[in-house]
């Protein structure tokens, strides 16, 4: 039997691999590599062999959709901040029987799910990102789940959720299931960005504060209260990718029912106008959601 030994919301933010080069940001963002590396080496001595991240850079607009390859190789540079994240290696195993299985149960609860096993069909940066600093203190194999979901609504996301936990469970994988996205995430303006506005700030004090009174919540374990608010908090205070993959993840933990206390593992931080965290969600639930 399969089972989710661990449970995150991790940053993914390009100048964690700035902070490793020489330049301006050299150095600052160890925090945040730090945290990830902490996320690894406890899905290490937990057993996990794959982790499942839920990646709100993977856009998506009808359907769910999973990367399922055996094998992912390649040299990646973003489209969308080429001068932050440029010919990245990356060479990860992947897992296609627990995607093919996750896109199987998802499907069978109402939620449309593909999965694909395609060469050309790459990982995005909230997947390689994460991997980039977690497989240097465990090497582990990968599944992708698109979290940008735009015609989507979290109900569904829960389904996902619900199913990732199902899959697993009926597997022989143990499992570090990893919400890749930011908390707030309303950038600054183009004419806006510059030295006064920049990587270290929060482009709305408001942002600020409800990310803050989240983390509150994750931490005293109030997650049935965060849940009423997600819809708004992800509308009014720009959630990456709509905060489809904290859905997933709180569909994979048991939703309104999860009443874990979260730990944070890299204090809150601003990048380019959004907020930023690597927090820990106990696995406490049942094995089988529902028992």
């Amino acid at each position: 039997m399969g089972e989710i030994v661990l449970a995150a919301k991790v940053t993914h933010v390009p100048t964690m691999l700035m902070s490793e080069q020489e330049g301006p940001i050299k150095g600052k963002r160890q925090a945040a590599i730090d945290g990830h590396y902490e996320i690894a080496r406890r899905a290490k001595e937990l057993g996990a062999d794959t982790v499942v991240i839920c990646d709100t850079h993977w856009m998506i607009n009808a359907g769910f959709h999973i990367n399922a390859n055996s094998k992912f190789k390649g040299m990646f540079t973003s489209s969308e901040f080429p001068q932050f994240i440029q010919d990245m290696p990356y060479d990860y195993e992947g897992n296609p029987d627990l995607g093919d299985a996750i896109a199987k149960v998802a499907s069978d609860k109402g939620a449309y799910t593909l999965s694909h096993q395609l060469d050309s069909l790459e990982l995005e940066y909230g997947s390689l990102v994460p991997m980039r600093f977690m497989s240097r203190k465990h090497k582990m194999k990968v599944v992708s789940v698109a979290a940008w979901c735009s015609t989507h609504d979290h109900d569904e996301s829960r389904l996902m959720g619900e199913a990732i936990r199902e899959a697993v469970e009926a597997s022989d994988s143990k499992v570090a299931l990893i919400a890749s996205g930011s908390l707030s995430h309303k950038m600054f303006s183009n004419k806006d960005y510059g030295p006064k506005n920049g990587t270290f700030n929060i482009a709305s004090e408001f942002n600020r504060q409800m990310d803050l009174r989240v983390l509150d919540m994750w931490k005293t374990g109030d997650h049935a209260t965060f849940l009423e608010m997600l819809p708004e908090y992800s509308d009014q205070c720009c959630g990456e990718g709509a905060m489809h993959d904290t859905a997933m993840l709180y569909g994979a933990l048991g939703w309104d029912k999860y009443t874990g206390h979260c730990e944070v593992v890299t204090e809150y931080f601003p990048s380019s106008g959004t907020g930023q965290t690597n927090v820990i969600f106990p696995v406490q639930l049942p094995r089988k959601l529902g028992a």
